[in-house]
């Protein structure tokens, strides 16, 4: 068994900062290296230390993705519009993708999260077969390509496998959505059990949305990921258009009904829980159910501010997600959270520093079903991610303030190296196995409009 020690200039051991810490990372029979030991006040590295300038945290949890969003950045920024405009660009983009095309787009979209100390990904995927909805000669072969991409990436990844049988309340899916559905969520268990888990790579549930599965087939996905003990997740409340919609079919709004049918739990994550009520918001909390929210995307799109700071009072515990991937940027992510609720209530400091970290890193891997991972402690998954403390951005603060630079100052582009499951995938800015993501990108995306 190798060993490996790191010596951290600042470390961000939770809640405190702390100068001068020894890592030891030790490979896994498994492929995923962990933590054996964490020693603090060792002032000079251990001779042969590998020398982390800066401020380490652990490895930072991307807790919502849709890794074929990234070729949308700068197309969906022409004119005007809403959610439901922007979904016609998405979908054309969908329409274009290919098992190697999807290979080759999320590769570089995930390499571009490791630049930006990402260490694993929610990937909500739904995009499962051919155009028209044609299968696969391997009906998994759309999710086969995200698990292969995040491993080449040097990331985790949990695939959310996702159900998605209709367009609407009693509607059939449209030409874009055939290529999203398995017919019933049957189907899609039938799908979706094929996939296993492997060591960088967990097998999720989610449930597109309550518009897209019919409120007698949210029970099957939810036994389904209950039966294997793995996360599910759902799209709730993004649109008011959604909510009165399911109000008007079924008389309660969207988080009373997955509640009605057995969808939200301690393993269950809400994305986005925008636009709730009172009852929703107690609902979700005294359930446990999760909240993923996702502020760029939810500005970009004009979605709305969610009632986060309620939600976690309530009991639902905070994690972030790109989404979209208006940027990949986790820092922006997290400071975003309080800086909307700051324009929205007009008072500072709802989320310290720290909680906001506690989002972005364990309570986010715990969502995506890593619960040992996102801590800088012994037997934890070896993730480390070390901040620039010295850029145009975080230069001049005290080093006991490194946490407040990090969340409130730093960004993507401060991320120096990453250490993910003890493995170096980025050192001095540069990723170790892609080398050039900026070129990864532009081929990928081009070769969608070829």
């Amino acid at each position: 068994m190798q060993v490996t020690t790191y010596w951290l200039e600042q470390a961000w051991l939770d809640p405190n900062v702390e100068p001068g810490v020894a890592v030891e990372v030790s490979d896994a029979a498994d492929g995923v290296g962990r933590i054996t030991s964490v020693r603090k006040e060792v002032t000079t590295p251990p001779p042969g230390a590998v020398i982390l300038r800066g401020l380490t945290l652990p490895g930072l949890a991307n807790a919502h993705s849709h890794a074929f969003h990234r070729a949308l950045r700068s197309t969906v920024q022409v004119g005007s519009g809403t959610f439901w405009t922007w979904r016609e660009t998405m979908y054309g983009v969908a329409e274009r993708l290919t098992p190697d095309t999807y290979h080759a787009l999320a590769r570089a979209v995930y390499a571009e999260m490791a630049l930006a100390g990402i260490t694993a990904v929610g990937e909500f995927h739904y995009l499962h077969h051919g155009p028209g909805g044609t299968p696969y000669a391997d009906p998994n072969a759309m999710g086969e390509a995200l698990i292969a991409a995040a491993d080449e990436a040097g990331i985790r990844i949990t695939l959310l496998d996702t159900a998605y049988v209709s367009s609407g309340f009693g509607k059939a899916p449209d030409h874009h959505q055939r290529r999203f559905s398995d017919g019933t969520t049957e189907g899609w268990a039938e799908r979706a059990s094929l996939l296993k888990d492997r060591p960088h790579a967990r097998i999720g549930a989610a449930v597109h949305s309550v518009r897209a599965v019919p409120a007698d087939q949210l029970a099957t996905v939810a036994e389904w990921a209950r039966t294997r003990r793995s996360p599910l997740h759902v799209h709730l409340s993004e649109q008011t258009a959604e909510n009165d919609a399911c109000l008007a079919t079924h008389g309660r709004t969207p988080a009373q009904l997955l509640a009605d049918h057995g969808v939200l739990g301690r393993t269950t994550t809400g994305v986005h829980n925008t636009h709730l009520t009172d009852t929703d918001i107690a609902l979700i909390g005294g359930t446990g159910t999760g909240t993923c929210m996702c502020p760029t995307t939810e500005r970009d799109l004009a979605d709305g501010i969610g009632p986060a700071v309620a939600l976690q009072k309530a009991g639902s515990p905070l994690s972030l997600g790109s989404d979209s991937h208006a940027v990949i940027d986790p820092f922006e992510e997290a400071r975003a959270m309080e800086l909307n609720e700051r324009l929205r209530s007009r008072t500072r400091g709802h989320w310290t520093a720290a909680a906001l970290l506690r989002a972005s890193t364990v309570d986010g891997h715990a969502a995506l079903g890593w619960p040992d991972a996102g801590t800088l402690e012994a037997g934890a998954v070896a993730d480390l991610v070390t901040v620039e403390l010295t850029s145009v951005r975080t230069a001049g603060a005290a080093p006991r303030l490194g946490a407040e630079t990090a969340v409130f100052a730093a960004s993507a582009a401060d991320v120096t190296d990453v250490i993910a499951g003890g493995r170096r995938v980025v050192a001095d800015g540069r990723h170790a196995r892609i080398g050039d993501v900026a070129s990864a990108l532009t081929e990928a995306i081009a070769a969608l409009h070829a």
